[in-house]
């Protein structure tokens, strides 16, 4: 489901050694790669920002028996990053986000069924170095 971001289209943040820089072209974003490409480290990367940043809001499979699904269905305005998605993301919230209009997503794992998402929303994580330095950045997958 082709929809522009309804929060940012643009995401960066540095830490150390490494750098994200998103582009954010629709409310869902869903990233893919293989085991050890970095998904993690960004989310970690992506959950100091949120810190800062209380538009951001981070979530993974340590927030399965929180109320998370909540928090999530009362945002508004929020960009939501969710690392394992796969374990997170039951059919219902696959569904809510699916058709939430007030809110972007973020969603890191594996498996993007239920959530209506074109081939130009699933995402791979790609990375190169350069001057000791790792950047992180979204290709499209097809």
């Amino acid at each position: 489901m082709r929809i522009k971001p309804v929060v940012q289209d643009h995401i960066q943040t540095t830490h150390t050694s490494y750098e994200v820089d998103f582009i954010l072209e629709t409310n869902v974003t869903f990233i893919v790669g293989d085991s050890g490409t970095g998904k993690t480290a960004v989310f970690s990367l992506l959950k100091e920002l949120a810190a800062e940043n209380k538009t951001i809001k981070c979530y993974n499979y340590l927030d399965k028996k929180t109320g998370y699904r909540t928090a999530i269905k009362r945002a508004n305005g929020k960009l939501i990053i969710i690392d394992n998605a796969d374990i997170l993301l039951d059919d219902e919230m696959r569904w809510y986000i699916a058709t939430d209009g007030k809110n972007q997503y973020i969603l890191i794992g594996r498996n993007p069924t239920g959530l209506m998402l074109n081939q130009e929303d699933i995402m791979e994580l790609s990375s190169d170095t350069c001057d000791g330095k790792t950047r992180f950045s979204l290709k499209h997958l097809f």
